[in-house]
């Protein structure tokens, strides 16, 4: 058994997280963190585990007797926390937010499995790929190999209220959110360096994102639903395109556990409540437009954090992740 620990306790990642944790079979949760919950019951903060556990937040973190560590705290509250804490050298972490995602003065590994299953299997430290950053990487990496950026790309993405966290906001309040749409961070979005360095990893030259070279024109939309990532990708291309686009997706994803090509135009509902990325591409003359889309909570967050942890535990990367789409 994996024995775990999880700081950052009382957020929407966190219940996620503890949700698939409890229904995983080689996963042990020792503690769940939180200051301002501290003795009162998971279920009184997440309720939707009511039946499935009677565990209570701690203030205390027994590091001594964990394997692996979830850092589900806000983003550059990771960096802070770890130069006021020592963690055990034999505990294991993994850190859903943003600090250690770009390459530093840091071992934290990129937790992308379609790229870095390797290094994260044999990783000490895991950062966690962020929701839009996984969509659109998954999006854009088969064209990225293909050498097929070469101008400017634009992609839309919509994502869900979840993505905005648990603590209210003016653009979290149901009478606004509902029936609304709005875009947020246009062409400057924190996930945008860390596209950029995975597009590089497997483009290389001509490089992406510097000066002077090709650019992602993103625009993020806040979207009237909880969860889920749409995204949308046009690619120009200025010669013709000398290969199969299909298969050449296909093909870039044959090993990957839970990102799949699909023949036909994909939909949100296909992958909410599970971590499955679909991905689809259609050729219009000189542009490629490439559709992904992922549930923003799990394939974009805490999904792919289990995944991660089974792969640096030497588990089948699936194991307590097969989750089913709703039919409706």
């Amino acid at each position: 058994m994996i024995k775990i620990g999880i700081l950052g306790g009382a957020g929407y990642t966190a219940g996620e997280l503890i949700r698939l944790l409890l229904n995983h079979p080689q996963a042990d949760i020792r503690f769940v963190h939180s200051e301002s919950n501290a003795g009162n019951l998971l279920t009184d903060v997440h309720e939707g585990l009511y039946g499935d556990t009677d565990m209570r937040f701690t203030s205390g973190m027994p590091f001594d007797d964990i394997d692996l560590l979830f850092f589900c705290f806000g983003h550059g509250k990771s960096e802070a926390f770890l130069k006021e804490h020592t963690i055990p050298d034999h505990v294991r972490i993994i850190d859903l937010a943003q600090d250690f995602r770009i390459k530093g003065d840091h071992d934290y590994v990129y937790g992308l499995p379609e790229i870095n299953k390797p290094a994260i299997a044999q990783a000490r430290h895991v950062a966690n790929p962020g929701c839009f950053a996984t969509a659109i990487q998954l999006a854009l990496l088969p064209a990225a190999k293909l050498q097929l950026i070469t101008e400017d790309v634009s992609v839309n993405a919509i994502t869900g209220s979840t993505g905005a966290g648990q603590k209210p906001g003016p653009t979290t309040h149901f009478s606004w959110r509902n029936d609304n749409l709005s875009i947020y961070k246009p062409f400057t979005h924190q996930h945008l360096a860390e596209i950029y360095q995975s597009l590089n990893q497997l483009q290389g030259y001509p490089a992406i994102g510097g000066k002077d070279e090709p650019a992602l024109d993103f625009i993020p939309y806040r979207g009237p639903f909880a969860r889920g990532i749409f995204a949308t990708a046009v690619v120009k291309v200025k010669t013709p395109v000398g290969c199969d686009i299909a298969a050449a997706y296909k093909d870039f994803y044959r090993n990957a556990a839970f990102t799949h090509y699909s023949d036909k135009s994909v939909d949100m509902k296909q992958v909410v409540n599970t971590n499955k990325c679909l991905v689809h591409a259609d050729l219009f003359d000189n542009k490629i437009l490439i559709t992904s889309c992922i549930d923003n909570l799990l394939k974009g967050a805490v999904g792919q954090a289990v995944q991660n942890m089974n792969l640096m535990f030497g588990i089948d990367e699936t194991t307590g992740l097969k989750l089913k789409a709703s039919a409706f």
